[in-house]
C-alpha cells in the first residue's frame, strides 16, 4: 500500500473517535507544530492532539495495523530530536494534567502533561518537590521530563526519575496498558505479555552472567549518564514489573507511551544561601569541586571565563566580573538546610574546606533574595548570551557531557582545544560541576555544506574525547535524541549497544515508536534533517525556538504559540526570498489569521524568553501593513476622541434598549447574524455587555473637599464609556467607585484637563498604528504633567493595561499607578478594613504580571475577603482589547480552564480590566469587577 494512501487511511479511521479539528493535516500547521527546541526540522504527516488515554490507544492500535511509526511529543523543550517527526506526532491537549498529592506530599501522581513547575507549586504547602529540577522547568512536562531521565542543578544523580520514580501506567506499542500501582493490572500484564516479562528476565540473567558488561554498566553509572537505554536497571533489579518501569525512564518515547507517574517526593528546604567564589584557573576549580564533593552543599555550578565574560556586562553582574581573564574559573555554590543556624553552619563548614584554595573575586554566602537572584541570573543568563550574540542565519547548540570529576580540569582543556581547532571562539563551559557534568554552548550555522562537515569532524572528536579518552557520558542528562543515537555503540561497546538493541526489539518489534532515536543504525544520522534559521526580522532573529514562551500564550491551543509564529514567519520570509511566491502567499494565507488575527500581543512571551523576544512587537510590526487603509480613521477618532467615546456610549444606551424591546435572544440572534454576513468583521453580542456610563464624573470630582492628600485620577476611555453589566450586584460605574475609595481615604481628586479626549494610545498600538498610538501617549503625558503638578502627585489609572503602556511610553518622571498599585501603596494606611468571610476569583492581568504586581494584587485581595482563587494556567485571558469582540474564539481558548476553577462557594471575580472584566464573566458563569470594588465595600474611613 502507498504510504499516503496508509495516512489518510490512517486520518479517516482517526476520525472515528477523535475530534476533527484535533487531526491537523494543514502543511503550515504541521511544520509549525512539528518544531521542538532541537536543531533538527522533521514534518509531521499527521499533528494529533489527543485529550484521553482511550484516545491514545486507539490511535497506537491504529498506527501498528498500517504500520506507521509515531512520536509522542509533551511540551517540546528536548534538545537532541527526540521530539521530532516525519510521520505521525502524537501531542496531548491540556486536558493530561492531573495530579494526586499522595501520603502527604511523600508522593505525587502526574499525568505527562503537568509542567514541572506546576508539580513543585503542589508539593509547596508540604515542604516538598520533585527531584528532578531541569532548566526549563517552567516550560517542559512531566512526560518529558521522566521519557528524558532530565535532572538538573540541584538534583544530582541522587534524585532524578530513574532514583525517584515509584510507579507508572504506560501504553506498550501494542495499545497494552499497564498500571504497576495496580496489582490487577499487573497480573493481567503478566499473563497477556508473558514474552515481555520472560524476555526482561532474560536479558537480566545474561547481563549478570557478563562480568565485563555488568562492571561496565556499574562503572558509567557512577556518572551522570542518559546515553542510550537505562541499562543499569537490569543490574538494579531482578522483578520485572521495577525492571520495566525504570527502563522506561530515559526511553526517549521508544518504548511506549508514560501516561501516569507516581514520584516519591524530596524536601525542599526552607533555608538556603549561595556565594560566588572565583579561582585563577579551571584546574583549581576542579580541585575545589573535588573537595566540595565531601561537604554540605546542595549544587555546585562551573563557568569557565568565557562563560563569565560573556555575562559581564549584564545589568546587575558584581563588578569584579569585567576585569576577570579568560582564564579564571567560578563555582556557584549553594546549600540546603532545614534550620537557620544549620544553614550557617553548613556555610562555613564549606568555607573551612576551601581555606587552602586561593579565591580571587567572591560574593559570600548569603540568604539575602536579591542577590541570590542575581547569581543564579549570571549561570542562567549563560545559555541565551550566547543565543543574543549569534549570527543571523545560525542556531545555538548546547552539548551535555559528564567526566569522571577527576578527570574534569583535564576533559575541560581538552574541550576548549577542541573549540579552537574548529573556531568555535564563541563556545562556553557550564555545568553541574558536583557530577562532572558540563554544557558547552557555540553556534552553528548548516545552510553550507562546510559548515555541517565542520560540526560533524567537530562532534567525531568530541565523542571520541568524552567516551573513549575520559570514559565520560556523551549525554549526562539531556537524552540521546537523534544527536548522540550514532555514537551510543562507542560510548557502550559492541556488547552493551547489542543489548539496547534486544530491548528495543522486545518493546517494539516493528521499530514504529519513535524511530531514529536512541537506537539508529545511520552513522551520519545527527547530520540529516538539520534545520535551517534564514533571517526574517530583527525582532525575532534571536530565537532559537525553545519554546519556553508556550505556557503563557493565550493563543497556542487555538492557532500558535510565539515560537510557532516565529517559525512560521521564518518559513515565509524564506519562501518570498526565493521566489516561491506561489507557496508564499499560500502560506501568508494561513499566517494572517494563526499569526496575525489571533496573537493577544500582550508580550508575556518575552518574560519567558531567554532572550527577551517579544513576539507581540513582531506581530504590531505586521500589522501596521494590514490596517494601513483604515490609518485615516483612526487617525480621526484618535483626533477627536471625545467623539469616539461618545459614540461607545450611544451604542451601549441602544444595546440596553434593544434587549429591553426586542429581549436578549432577539437582539444575539440579529447580531450575530450580522457577523456571519459580514464573515467576522461585525462585534459579537454577549449578555455580558456593559451599560454605559452616565456617571457625572466632572461635577462629582469638583463636589469633592480640596484636602492635603493629592492624586490625579485619569479614567481609562473603557471605564469612562463602560457601565457594569445588567446582573452585576453592585450597578455603579467604576468612575464612581474610584471616587468613592479615594473619598473615604482623604484624598483630593485632581482630573487632568479634557479628560474624554485622552487615550493612552493603547487601542492603536495593538494594531500596529504606532504613530498615533505614541502621539496619544504625548498628548496625555502632557496633560497629567501639568495636572499632576510637574509630578509632584501620584497618577491613578483605573486599568493596569493602560498604566503598563504609560509607564512604558512617558518620558517625564511621573508616579503612575494602576488599582492595586495605587491602593497598596497609598490608601491601606488611610483605611479601615474589615474583611469578609466569602470566596472570591482572581484574575491577575497580562499587563500587571509584565509590571510583576502578582503578589500586590493577591495580597490586597487577601486583605479584603477570607479566600481568594488565582485560577491556574490563564496568564493572559485574551480579550486584548477589542479583540473578546472581534475574535471571541481567542478569548475563548486562553479562559478555557477557568469555570471549573469557580468554587461551587464562590459568586464573583475581581480584576483590574474594564474590557477583560467582560470576557472573564462570560467564560466563568460569575461577574467579575475591578478588584476597586472590593476594597469599596470591605473599607470605610478611618476616624
Amino acid at each position: 500500500m502507498e504510504i499516503k494512501t496508509r495516512y489518510q487511511q490512517l486520518i479517516d479511521v482517526l476520525k472515528t473517535e477523535i475530534d476533527e479539528e484535533r487531526i491537523i493535516t494543514q502543511e503550515a500547521q504541521r511544520l509549525a507544530y512539528g518544531t521542538d527546541a532541537s536543531f533538527y526540522r522533521l514534518i509531521p504527516q499527521v499533528v494529533l492532539r489527543l485529550n484521553s488515554l482511550e484516545e491514545v490507544v486507539f490511535t497506537i492500535k491504529s498506527c501498528e495495523k498500517l504500520a506507521l511509526p509515531f512520536t509522542f511529543r509533551a511540551a517540546g523543550t528536548s534538545l537532541s530530536g527526540q521530539a521530532v517527526s516525519d510521520s505521525v506526532l502524537i501531542t496531548l491537549t491540556d486536558d493530561w494534567r492531573k495530579h494526586q498529592i499522595l501520603e502527604q506530599g511523600e508522593k505525587i501522581r502526574l499525568q505527562p502533561g503537568v509542567i514541572g513547575a506546576d508539580a513543585n507549586k503542589y508539593l509547596a504547602p508540604f515542604q516538598r518537590k520533585i527531584g528532578p529540577d531541569p532548566a526549563s522547568i517552567n516550560t517542559c512536562k512531566i512526560g518529558g521530563i521522566a521519557a528524558n531521565n532530565a535532572s538538573g542543578m540541584c538534583c544530582g544523580t541522587a534524585q532524578n526519575s530513574y532514583q525517584t520514580v515509584d510507579n507508572m501506567k504506560v501504553v506498550f506499542a501494542d495499545g497494552l496498558v499497564l498500571d504497576t500501582s495496580d496489582s490487577n493490572s499487573v497480573e493481567v500484564f503478566k499473563q497477556q505479555r508473558s514474552d515481555l516479562v520472560s524476555g526482561l528476565e532474560t536479558l537480566r540473567k545474561e547481563t549478570l552472567a557478563n562480568k565485563e558488561l555488568s562492571d561496565r554498566i556499574k562503572h558509567k553509572y557512577r556518572l551522570k549518564n542518559t546515553t542510550g537505554y537505562a541499562l543499569n536497571t537490569l543490574v538494579d533489579y531482578d522483578d520485572p514489573i521495577d525492571i520495566l518501569k525504570h527502563l522506561f525512564i530515559g526511553s526517549e518515547g521508544t518504548l511506549g507511551f508514560i501516561a501516569e507517574i507516581t514520584y516519591n517526593t524530596v524536601v525542599e528546604h526552607s533555608y538556603k544561601a549561595s556565594a560566588l567564589l572565583v579561582f585563577e584557573n579551571i584546574e583549581q576549580a576542579s580541585q575545589a569541586v573535588i573537595t566540595l564533593k565531601q561537604s554540605p552543599v546542595a549544587a555546585v555550578e562551573m563557568m569557565d571565563g568565557r562563560a563569565m565574560r560573556s555575562v559581564a556586562d549584564k545589568a546587575g553582574m558584581p563588578d569584579f566580573i569585567k576585569s576577570l581573564d579568560l582564564e579564571a574559573a567560578a563555582l556557584l555554590i549553594e546549600s540546603h538546610a532545614s534550620h537557620h543556624k544549620a544553614l550557617q553552619h553548613q556555610c562555613g563548614e564549606v568555607m573551612e574546606s576551601l581555606k587552602n584554595f586561593n579565591i580571587i573575586e567572591s560574593v559570600p554566602f548569603t540568604s539575602d533574595a536579591n542577590t541570590v537572584s542575581t547569581l543564579w541570573g549570571i549561570r542562567k543568563g549563560m545559555f541565551p548570551a550566547v543565543g543574543a550574540v549569534r549570527e543571523v542565519g545560525t542556531t545555538v547548540i548546547i552539548e551535555d557531557v559528564a567526566f569522571p570529576i577527576e578527570n574534569l580540569a583535564n576533559g575541560i582543556r581538552d574541550l576548549q582545544k577542541l573549540f579552537d581547532k574548529y573556531h568555535y571562539q564563541e563556545a562556553i563551559i557550564f555545568g553541574h560541576a558536583l557530577e562532572g557534568n558540563l554544557h558547552f554552548v557555540f553556534t552553528q550555522g548548516f545552510e553550507q555544506q562546510q559548515e555541517i562537515e565542520r560540526y560533524g569532524a567537530f562532534m567525531d572528536d568530541v565523542a571520541d574525547l568524552v567516551a573513549v579518552k575520559y570514559q565520560g557520558s556523551l549525554k549526562a542528562e539531556h537524552g540521546t535524541g537523534r544527536n548522540m543515537a550514532p555514537y551510543v555503540e562507542l560510548e557502550w561497546g559492541k556488547e552493551g549497544y547489542a543489548l539496547m538493541q534486544k530491548i528495543k526489539a522486545l518493546f517494539d518489534p516493528n521499530g514504529l515508536l519513535n524511530p531514529g532515536v536512541i537506537i539508529n543504525s545511520n552513522p551520519k544520522a545527527h547530520l540529516d534533517n538539520l534545520k535551517l534559521m534564514p533571517a526574517a526580522d530583527e525582532l525575532v532573529d534571536r530565537c532559537i525556538e525553545c519554546g519556553f514562551c508556550e505556557p503563557v500564550c493565550p493563543s497556542r491551543t487555538l492557532t500558535l504559540s510565539p515560537r510557532q509564529r516565529i517559525v512560521l514567519y521564518r518559513e515565509l520570509r524564506r519562501r518570498r526570498k526565493n521566489g516561491e511566491q506561489a507557496s508564499a502567499e499560500e502560506l501568508n494565507k494561513v499566517f494572517e489569521y494563526q499569526g496575525l488575527d489571533t496573537c493577544a500581543a500582550t508580550g508575556l512571551c518575552a518574560d519567558r524568553c531567554p532572550v527577551g523576544i517579544n513576539t507581540g512587537d513582531l506581530v504590531k510590526k505586521l500589522r501596521s501593513a494590514k490596517y494601513e487603509k483604515f490609518t485615516p480613521i483612526a487617525r480621526w477618532t484618535a483626533d477627536h476622541f471625545s467623539a469616539t467615546t461618545a459614540l461607545t456610549r450611544s451604542a451601549l444606551k441602544m444595546n440596553k434598549l434593544a434587549s429591553g424591546i426586542l429581549g436578549e435572544t432577539s437582539v444575539k440572534r440579529i447580531v450575530e447574524g450580522t457577523r456571519k454576513l459580514t464573515h467576522g468583521k461585525t462585534p459579537v453580542w454577549l449578555a455580558e455587555m456593559p451599560q454605559a456610563n452616565r456617571y457625572p464624573l466632572e461635577k462629582a470630582a469638583s463636589d469633592l473637599p480640596q484636602r492635603d492628600k493629592k492624586v490625579v485620577y485619569l479614567p481609562s476611555c473603557a471605564s469612562r464609556s463602560m457601565g457594569q453589566q445588567t446582573d452585576a450586584t453592585d450597578q455603579r460605574p467604576l468612575t464612581e467607585v474610584t471616587l468613592s475609595i479615594l473619598n473615604k481615604a482623604g484624598y483630593e481628586v485632581i482630573l487632568p484637563d479634557d479628560i474624554n479626549q485622552q487615550c493612552c494610545g493603547m487601542p492603536y498600538d495593538s494594531k500596529g498604528m504606532s504613530d498615533i498610538a505614541n502621539d496619544k501617549a504625548h498628548q496625555l503625558e502632557e496633560v497629567l504633567w501639568k495636572a499632576s503638578q510637574f509630578g509632584r502627585y501620584p497618577v491613578l489609572m483605573d486599568t493596569s493595561p493602560c498604566a503598563k503602556r504609560s509607564i512604558e511610553r512617558f518620558t517625564k518622571p511621573l508616579k503612575i499607578y494602576e488599582p492595586s498599585g495605587f491602593v497598596s501603596q497609598y490608601l491601606l494606611e488611610h483605611l479601615s478594613i474589615t474583611p469578609k468571610q466569602e470566596t472570591v476569583m482572581l484574575h491577575v492581568t497580562c499587563s500587571s504580571r509584565r509590571m510583576g504586581l502578582t503578589n500586590a494584587m493577591a495580597n490586597l485581595a487577601k486583605a479584603c475577603v477570607s479566600n481568594v482563587v488565582i485560577p491556574e494556567h490563564i496568564e493572559c485571558c485574551g480579550w486584548a482589547g477589542d479583540k473578546g469582540f472581534t475574535t471571541p474564539e481567542l478569548n475563548a481558548a486562553a479562559v478555557h480552564p477557568l469555570k471549573e476553577q469557580v468554587p461551587e462557594d464562590c459568586t464573583r471575580g475581581f480584576s483590574n480590566s474594564r474590557t477583560c472584566e467582560i470576557g472573564l464573566s462570560h467564560h466563568s458563569g460569575i461577574t467579575y469587577q475591578s478588584i476597586l470594588y472590593l476594597v469599596d465595600e470591605v473599607s470605610r474611613p478611618i476616624l
